[in-house]
């Protein structure tokens, strides 16, 4: 069997965390895996199976030599890697907001569209997790009767903003029940028993 060199960007964060966490438990065919994140996360272990993994800086030359890279970072950051991850040749599965409305990259649900991914030019976007859910049974839907028109609210949680926004609401959650001044950080205003109107 075939296996890759695969890099996680972002593998410090809850989304990041996670596709380790999926790599392992699916037995993906590795033959080397790059835990990637900011340098102040540099040299830090995060569990990976049934061992460990360190982390390193992502920069520009991270990617040489690496056949798939996952992205779970801010979308900025990918931006920023995209022509690098590209250069170096490998295949980037991009997890933000980066690339969702170019259309020169394909945007899967792999239940869905899945070869729409072979006309990539390095790089393939996913929705966000609600939009990926409610097409998954709306495709279903639509071929069977066409739709014109949805209309969809969703309510996101605050893992959606990583550790940072789990962190806040935890910390604001205390504050609260202590009767103190709550701080905000992660978010534009109090999240903690509170609803804004804003993602990303």
């Amino acid at each position: 069997m075939k296996s890759y060199k695969v890099a996680v960007l972002g593998a410090t964060g809850a989304v990041g965390r996670e596709m380790l966490k999926v790599l392992a438990e699916r037995n993906f065919p590795i033959s080397e895996l790059k835990a990637l994140a900011s340098a102040r996360s540099a040299g830090k272990k995060l569990p990976f199976g049934t061992g460990e993994v360190t982390v390193e800086e992502a920069t520009e030359r991270s990617f040489e030599g690496v056949n798939i890279v996952l992205g779970a970072a801010e979308a900025d950051l990918a931006k920023e890697l995209a022509p690098a991850i590209v250069r170096s040749g490998a295949v980037f599965v991009d997890n933000s907001s980066a690339f969702r409305m170019d259309p020169e990259v394909p945007l899967i649900v792999p239940e869905i569209n899945p070869e729409d991914a072979q006309r990539h030019k390095g790089i393939i976007s996913n929705p966000n997790c609600s939009t990926i859910i409610t097409l998954t049974a709306v495709a279903a839907l639509n071929r069977l009767s066409p739709i014109q028109c949805m209309v969809a609210s969703t309510y996101q949680a605050v893992s959606g903003a990583g550790a940072v926004g789990l962190r806040e609401l935890e910390e604001q959650t205390r504050q609260y029940a202590a009767g103190e001044a709550l701080e905000v950080n992660a978010f534009q205003h109090q999240i903690a028993f509170n609803l804004i109107p804003q993602i990303g």
